[in-house]
């Protein structure tokens, strides 16, 4: 297998996308977990440009890397200056990383129109700083920016811009399509005839303007380029970044690379969901081999067919890339699905048997009322346990009062008072929260603590709210999913109503419940 340096760089280019602000300890944890991935490269942001990506790199300086170098960032010297004296480029030298990557124009028309200099003034940038690293004794990556939009304008002066960075000394050489607009196609031929004209290893680095960011990148590699800039879960600017999360499995399992150890592939997805949990970021069910999606099925004749053969319809096992295959519950699942979670409560129940015409008819009740299972098995399974009387709630509800306070003082805005019975004992408790169902939250499992220590490992890790019938008004009806996690397993729980706190409600105390009577 042919090996393939992945280069990640999800706390610098990542960073730079909408919504997305690592603090310098989010930065650090997601540097363990890429050298845990078994990355070559971890490219951790540009130190000459704010305090804050200093500070990292003074800390991450202590921390022993197993797998991954760390990188550093930035740009070529500016003009008409000397490198040494340039401070952009002392910075980079302060972050003491053993790689530098540098940045430097190849498209005529930045240089002379947005960088107002000369095209020779241009070609000493690159060459000097590249030098100014190599004498240092730095590896030096060389970023030729906006390569492939330069290449087709004027070819002759974007491949002088690559042989300066090559002449100066650059260890290797990466191709930028940074506006994200070439076809694979044309990557693919260009980066051919690069590997004639320069001989330093080439990379690959995409940005997903028009969603060719996974494929531009497979192209080049499949055209000789031997590293693979980009990030987990496709973070970026604009339209974000090359995938890592597709284009990792994609090389390794479908095509003869390789780009991470072998024994580290079945981290993709947790990786993949942890750094969205670290982003604080909703994590995308329908990404390639890390999204929930990615392994379920819904389709009755479907899920027939990957039962009897799981190549019908799926190219790998999940639990490769740490994924897990779904069956999908709904009216359309048909009853072999449905009979499927039947039996893992009650294996004695056959599609024949009349507790399974009963669970379908009260399923497609359900789903007429606004509820969705197949995406709240945790409900699903709940609801199941109660058709066939195999369900003892652990607490019942004697009221809630909810009371939302405006302006809010400290970020809290909401309280919420809660009295439940457990047994024969009653539990009074209140919390506040930032909002109405995060104090509902709270109080809930203020209250059951007493009795169920073990509720202090959960946690809500996603709420979503989506309005059923909007021509409604304020009076629409709404449905609640509430993701939670006790660190190994996660679930989702349901909660329908046109009063988004009784929805809320009904959500959270089926992922209590489905955690309680999993103990």
């Amino acid at each position: 297998m042919k090996r393939i340096f992945i280069y990640d760089t999800t706390l610098r280019d990542g960073a730079q996308g909408l919504g997305i602000s690592f603090t310098v300890e989010d930065k650090l944890k997601i540097v363990r977990k890429l050298d845990d991935l078994g990355v070559a490269y971890i490219e951790a942001g540009n130190p000459g440009s704010n305090p804050k990506d200093m500070e990292f790199y003074e800390h991450a300086a202590r921390i022993r890397l197993k797998n991954a170098r760390l990188v550093a960032f930035g740009s070529t010297r500016r003009m008409n200056i000397a490198a040494e004296d340039d401070d952009n480029l002392k910075s980079l030298l302060k972050a003491k990383t053993d790689v530098v990557t540098v940045f430097g124009k190849t498209w005529d028309f930045q240089v002379t129109d947005i960088l107002k200099t000369t095209l020779e003034e241009n070609l000493k940038m690159i060459s000097d700083t590249v030098k100014f690293f190599k004498d240092a004794g730095k590896e030096v990556i060389y970023d030729a920016e906006h390569f492939f939009d330069g290449f087709i304008g004027n070819e002759a002066y974007a491949l002088k811009t690559l042989t300066a960075a090559a002449e100066a000394g650059a260890d290797s050489i990466c191709l930028c399509d940074t506006r994200g607009g070439i076809f694979p196609s044309t990557i693919e031929k260009v980066v051919a005839k690069v590997g004639q004209t320069v001989s330093q290893p080439l990379g690959i680095h995409c940005h997903n303007d028009t969603g060719m960011g996974v494929a531009c990148s497979i192209s080049a590699v499949q055209s000789g380029a031997v590293m693979v800039q980009g990030t987990i879960n496709g973070l970026g600017e604009r339209c974000g970044n090359a995938n890592l999360c597709s284009i990792i499995p994609n090389l390794q399992l479908l095509g003869d690379y390789a780009c991470i150890p072998e024994e580290c592939m079945h981290m993709m997805t947790p990786i993949s969901r942890s750094i969205s949990e670290i982003a604080n970021i909703s994590h995308d069910e329908t990404q390639p081999y890390v999204g929930g999606a990615a392994f379920a099925h819904k389709g009755g004749m479907h899920m027939d067919a990957v039962r009897k053969s799981t190549s019908a319809y799926e190219l790998f096992d999940p639990s490769i890339v740490g994924n897990q295959r779904v069956f999908l519950l709904s009216e359309v699942a048909g009853r072999s699905a449905i009979l499927k979670k039947i039996n893992e409560i009650d294996s004695t129940i056959t599609k024949d048997s009349p507790e399974a015409s009963l669970i379908l008819e009260k399923l497609k009740e359900m789903e007429a009322k606004g509820y969705q299972y197949e995406g709240a098995e945790g409900s699903f399974e709940l609801l199941v346990k109660k058709i066939l009387g195999c369900y003892a709630p652990s607490f019942e509800l004697k009221e809630f009062k909810v009371i939302v306070n405006e302006p809010p003082v400290n970020e809290v805005n909401s309280s919420a008072m809660i009295k439940i019975h457990v047994g024969d004992q009653i539990e009074i408790t209140a919390a506040e929260g930032e909002g109405p169902v995060n104090a509902l939250d709270k109080a809930l499992r203020k209250a059951l603590e007493r009795f169920y220590p073990d509720i202090r490992s959960i946690k809500l890790t996603d709420y979503k709210v989506r309005v059923l019938n909007s021509t409604s008004a304020t009076a629409s009806k709404v449905r609640v999913l509430i993701e939670t996690s006790d660190g190994t397993n996660t679930w989702t729980t349901i909660g329908v109503s046109t009063d988004i706190i009784e929805a809320s409600w009904i959500a959270l105390v089926d992922s209590i419940e489905h955690r309680l009577l999993s103990n």
